[in-house]
C-alpha cells in the first residue's frame, strides 16, 4: 500500500505531465501557498516521499553583495528541500515544524544553487507511524560546480494540529 496525504496526491495529479513543465507548475503551486518561497523564485525540481531536488537560480534579487546567492537563500532551500521531505510522509493530521537548523559555511559559492534532501524507507515510515516526533533530515546543497560550499543540519518535528 503506497502512503497518500494531501500533499502527495496533488503531486501525483501532475503525474501525466512531462517532468520539466511538471517541476515547473509545482513550483509555481506551492509558490502560491508559501509566498516567501514564491518570491524567491525556488524550482521543485523532484518531489518524492525519500528525495527532494529544490534550486534556486543566482539572480539579482536573491544575491547578495558580492553577486553569489544570499546566505538567507541558501539557508531557505535547505529548510524548504527537508521541509517537504517531512511533508511528504506526514499524515494530514499533523503539523510539520522545524525545530532547529545549523548552516556552516565553508566557502565563496558559484552560480546557482541545489539542495537535495533524502529519507531512507525506515525514516519515511517512523515519521508516518509516530504522532509526535523530531527528525533529523539529510541535506546536501552543492553550487553549480558540484561542490558543497555550506554544511547544512535541519533539525525537524510534528506535532498533533489543534482542532
Amino acid at each position: 500500500m503506497t502512503f497518500s496525504n494531501a500533499m502527495t496526491r496533488n503531486v501525483d495529479r501532475l503525474a501525466f505531465l512531462p517532468a520539466p513543465i511538471r517541476s515547473r507548475v509545482i513550483s509555481k503551486i506551492l509558490g502560491r501557498f508559501l509566498p516567501y518561497v514564491g518570491t524567491s523564485g525556488l524550482l521543485y525540481e523532484e518531489l518524492t516521499s525519500q528525495r527532494v531536488v529544490v534550486s534556486i537560480k543566482n539572480r539579482r534579487h536573491v544575491q547578495n553583495h558580492i553577486h553569489n546567492v544570499h546566505a538567507a537563500a541558501m539557508a531557505l532551500i535547505a529548510e524548504t528541500a527537508t521541509g517537504f521531505c517531512i511533508g511528504m510522509n506526514l499524515p494530514d493530521d499533523r503539523l510539520p515544524l522545524i525545530k532547529s537548523f545549523t548552516v556552516d559555511f565553508l566557502k565563496r559559492t558559484k552560480g546557482d544553487m541545489r539542495a537535495v534532501a533524502t529519507l531512507t524507507p525506515e525514516q519515511a515510515q517512523y515519521i508516518r507511524d509516530t504522532p509526535k516526533g523530531e527528525l533529523q533530515v539529510p541535506v546536501t546543497v552543492t553550487d553549480e560546480t558540484g561542490k558543497e560550499p555550506i554544511r547544512c543540519t535541519m533539525l525537524w518535528a510534528w506535532v498533533p494540529k489543534k482542532k
